[in-house]
């Protein structure tokens, strides 16, 4: 009987363990060896039914995992207390021209959303007073710049009152009769004897 060599696998280096139709079958990396499998080990048979459960590893327990969970948030809170104390000595070093650029470049943030905070009033009180429905005010006024928000409500309005006019013919339906045309008097003169 010859002995058939199983192939190695290029990347893992492991020998493969058997062979289908469609190739090599590798083995699972970290996977245990079960009885009766090649290199697997036999198990003697002794006491197989009657053992205990072996103690679970510490990684494996609830405890452990709350302790671990305890140190984190422990490490945590004594990270955030430094990140505080070192912000602190930071304004302290700073000098008053570095506080005062600070106190200006907050001053300008607060600034720039004053337009964003008016045009959200603004919005409020518009669609109320024109009487605009959500669904449109959501969709069409999406202005943070009040000009550029009174230029949406002004064309939202504007679009809306043209949907209002329709084509109104006020008489409609009334047919008044035509007049008496000269061919028509000929013809009943004619026809029946000047009735």
């Amino acid at each position: 009987m010859s002995a058939i060599t199983m192939p190695i696998h290029p990347v893992t280096g492991v020998r493969a363990i058997g062979f289908t139709r469609r190739g090599p079958v590798w083995p699972v990396l970290g996977g245990a060896e079960d009885a009766g499998h090649p290199g697997a080990e036999e198990s003697t048979g002794e006491g197989s039914g009657d053992t205990p459960p072996a103690d679970p590893k510490p990684t494996e327990t609830v405890e452990f995992w709350k302790q671990k969970a305890r140190e984190q948030e422990k490490r945590a809170k004594d990270n955030a207390a430094a990140a505080k104390r070192l912000a602190e000595i930071e304004d302290a070093q700073k000098s008053e021209t570095q506080r005062a650029a600070d106190k200006v470049a907050a001053a300008e943030a607060e600034i720039a959303t004053i337009p964003a905070k008016v045009a959200d009033a603004l919005r409020g009180h518009l669609v109320a007073l024109h009487k605009i429905d959500s669904a449109d005010a959501e969709l069409f006024l999406t202005a943070t710049d009040p000009d550029l928000l009174l230029k949406q409500i002004d064309r939202l309005v504007a679009q809306a009152d043209k949907s209002k006019k329709r084509n109104h013919v006020p008489r409609e339906g009334n047919n008044p009769e035509p007049g008496e045309n000269s061919m028509h008097a000929f013809a009943r003169q004619l026809f029946h004897g000047g009735e």
